[in-house]
């Protein structure tokens, strides 16, 4: 993982990152880490042996929770924790999301209640519950990650693209609520990354071409291309701006 920009008002910051360590969260986890950030994140899935490779890597060891952000209580007590470990949150990044496939016909009540719960719900309650420690610490950055998903029209998974867009409305709702205390609040909506989990389920040879095809640029994204977009939008480099959305997808959609 290179680094392309060094950010230096992130060294000693107090960094939440939802679904950090596995695929892109992982990516950003250490990007944040390199930065000389204080790394706090939440994951289902066991993630020790993530924490020692980074600490073997850059001598600082984020601090993982175990936890279902789709149990509220849980990801507050998460964010309260990380708090007592280094201090306020002064950036809270909103990354993690299930992109399941999905038919109408197949969706349940129950179906839709969880996917919500994942790709929106969780968001807004993250949002809440760093909001007092950021005012706290005299201001602070969230950046809540979408999709061009929505945008695109992409059929296929109707639920995820429902959050995706409602992300986008709430971000801009909770700018113009938490600018006052210093608090800025942006989407990131990336394109089609090629992360493990992409490459293993869905990036046919016939798909990935098809996708290049629609980009401007004529290169596939990497994680480290969303980890830049995401420590500028963490950092004083970004400072006067909120409730915006910014695609980082090659070009694909425009904005605007």
């Amino acid at each position: 993982m290179t680094q392309s920009a060094t950010f230096h008002d992130l060294k000693g910051k107090s960094v939440f990152v939802t679904g950090g360590g596995s695929g892109i969260g992982a990516s950003l986890t250490e990007g944040f880490l390199k930065q000389g950030a204080k790394v706090a994140f939440v994951q289902r899935s066991d993630s020790r042996e993530f924490c020692d490779a980074m600490y073997a890597k850059h001598g600082a060891r984020p601090l993982f929770i175990e936890c279902d952000i789709t149990d509220i209580a849980s990801l507050k007590s998460a964010v309260e924790q990380a708090s007592n470990a280094h201090g306020s949150i002064q950036v809270l990044v909103n990354n993690a999301a299930n992109d399941q496939r999905h038919l109408t016909e197949e969706v349940t009540e129950e179906f839709w209640d969880w996917s919500q719960a994942i790709n929106l719900k969780a968001y807004f309650f993250a949002c809440q519950a760093v909001m007092a420690g950021m005012k706290e610490a005299g201001g602070g950055a969230i950046v809540n990650f979408s999709s061009i998903s929505y945008m695109m029209g992409n059929a296929g998974y109707p639920s995820y693209t429902t959050a995706n867009a409602g992300i986008n409305g709430m971000t801009r709702s909770l700018a113009r609520e938490f600018g006052p205390d210093n608090i800025r609040v942006n989407t990131l909506a990336p394109g089609w990354v090629l992360t493990e989990k992409q490459l293993g389920k869905w990036a046919t040879p016939e798909a990935l071409a098809s996708h290049l095809e629609r980009q401007c640029l004529k290169e596939h994204l990497g994680p480290q291309d969303i980890v830049d977009a995401v420590l500028f939008l963490s950092s004083n480099a970004s400072r006067m701006m909120t409730g915006q959305m910014m695609a980082v997808d090659g070009g694909v959609v425009t904005t605007g």
